[in-house]
């Protein structure tokens, strides 16, 4: 491993620390009391509630001037000035912790701790004067820190040094959180809108549960599955495309409702809003249909939206996305016919293609009519959709799961809401029909025989737990990825992903 000049001098330090006797890396319960974005937003000059104050995190920035010198110290919650002088670090005869160790050997990235009391500068910066200093970890890695110049002349701010590539970022969160901590407030939304979730659905009374990751068969929706296999049981096992049909066995079994947050892994193409690996959260509830769970959803993310932004206009782009109940309503054919002038109510497979073709699609034989469909709505429809729109009643060759629809023939009674063209919500009133249910996944197979990798497979399992009765339910998936990107403003779902997946970096 070849070093840089930096790291070479960085490691030069770290031994003439330990030289000291000083231990760079030592085992220690240093008891942080304070935070430094709270010290900066409740500090009054008289008060005595930062007298007594210990702060630990990375040194980001010091100013020697001699006896005295200046820092910057940033925590978990922001940077904070620090006053260091050297009597008061250093109260007896032996100076080496501040003229040796601060002055010349730590480096910027170093944590420390510090203990001290918060006081207002000359000028006006709230700061903490440091009375205790301790080196928690020395960094032998620089950090790539923004360096900012004003231009005299026109009193422009310029950027040097930024760590903006996004593949960099990406690879590297560990870096662009330290030097970009602006993108924590993203984590911290997504953290919040999984809690308001969660105690939205837990004050119904409705459970949180855990389903197989690792599924013999690949079912719940229509995806390419990763595929591995377990050397004890000698058997191919999948990461689940879905976990809608354990949940579906859960309300079999006698709950009224249950819900999960969790991954999902699905072996297909990636942009700006599909990782393989995802967030998806699916709820299943009994005795309700489709409707209910239309007015669930509105209610739901009207919910999260004025948590988590204190509004229920959320900004993303250009647009002002509204989530005040209600939502438009369109069935798919009134959507396409209202986008293209299409009418494709009672078309077979052969009327279809011709019109993918008219319309410059691209298609190929192993589509049925359910994914040619599917096809001319995600090419001429989603990109109309912007406000909060529910896509409904589906034709049923796309929906193998969904129940049949009460008074349409030919559709299944399905939602999907789509916002700022996308989709982040699918439903539907579940299919209960053994039966039918068995027929369904006997046509998917034959579109898997004509070449389609992602039609369901046949779950004998599933099937059985249906026959012992299934109740009339609802279910809903929403993709936790995409609305979070929605409620922070961000254009790629690698954003809002701590790490997400990536090419093998090249060496």
């Amino acid at each position: 491993m070849q070093l840089s000049e930096q790291e070479l001098v960085r490691r030069e330090n770290l031994q003439k620390i330990r030289d000291l006797g000083i231990d760079p890396y030592p085992a220690i319960d240093f008891s942080v009391t304070a935070f430094a974005a709270d010290i900066k937003a409740n500090y009054q000059e008289g008060d005595d509630t930062y007298l007594n104050v210990a702060l630990a995190g990375r040194l980001m920035m010091k100013r020697v001037m001699g006896k005295a010198s200046f820092a910057e110290l940033q925590d978990s919650s922001g940077r904070i000035q620090l006053y260091i002088s050297r009597d008061d670090i250093c109260p007896d005869e032996n100076k080496d912790l501040y003229n040796t160790v601060f002055k010349k050997l730590l480096d910027i990235g170093d944590y420390i701790g510090v203990k001290g009391y918060g006081f207002k500068t000359q000028v006006g910066e709230i700061s903490v004067h440091v009375s205790e200093l301790v080196l928690l970890s020395k960094s032998v890695k620089p950090l790539p820190i923004v360096k900012t110049k004003v231009d005299e002349q026109t009193g422009e701010t310029h950027t040097y040094d930024a760590f903006t590539d996004p593949e960099l970022r990406y690879r590297r969160r560990y870096v662009d959180l330290v030097v970009n901590p602006q993108y924590k407030k993203i984590f911290n939304t997504r953290s919040k809108i999984i809690r308001e979730m969660r105690h939205f659905f837990d004050e119904k009374g409705w459970l949180e549960v855990e389903t197989p990751i690792l599924q013999p068969v690949h079912g719940g929706a229509a995806a390419r599955p990763f595929k591995t296999h377990h050397h004890t049981l000698e058997m191919e096992l999948y990461l689940r495309i879905a976990n809608e049909l354990y949940l579906k066995r859960l309300i079999v079994g006698g709950y009224d409702g249950v819900y999960e947050i969790g991954k999902m892994f699905r072996n297909e193409g990636m942009d700006r809003s599909h990782n393989p690996e995802f967030t998806s959260m699916e709820i299943y509830v009994a005795y309700k249909d489709y409707y209910w769970m239309m007015e669930m959803v509105e209610q739901l993310l009207h919910q999260i939206a004025i948590t988590v932004l204190g509004s229920a206009v959320a900004t993303v782009g250009k647009n002002m996305i509204d989530f005040t109940p209600p939502f438009r309503r369109l069935s798919m054919t009134e959507a396409i016919k209202e986008y293209t002038g299409i009418d494709i109510e009672g078309l077979d497979e052969g009327d279809l293609r011709k019109i993918c073709k008219d319309l410059h699609i691209e298609i190929d034989p192993s589509m049925g009519k359910g994914k040619l469909i599917d096809e001319i709505f995600s090419e001429k429809v989603e990109e109309h959709l912007v406000q909060p729109t529910y896509i409904i009643d589906y034709p049923i060759e796309m929906t193998p799961l969904a129940k049949r629809h009460r008074s349409k023939e030919g559709l299944v009674e399905r939602f999907e809401l789509f916002v700022n063209c996308s989709e982040i919500a699918n439903a539907y009133t579940e299919l209960n029909d053994p039966l039918d249910q068995r027929k369904r996944f006997e046509d998917q197979l034959e579109l898997a025989k004509r070449g389609d990798a992602e039609a369901m497979a046949l779950d004998q399992d599933f099937l059985r737990a249906m026959e012992y009765g299934m109740p009339p339910m609802s279910g809903l998936g929403i993709g936790i990825d995409r609305l979070t990107m929605l409620l922070t403003n961000q254009t790629s779902i690698q954003e809002v992903i701590f790490f997400p997946q990536m090419r093998k970096e090249r060496e």
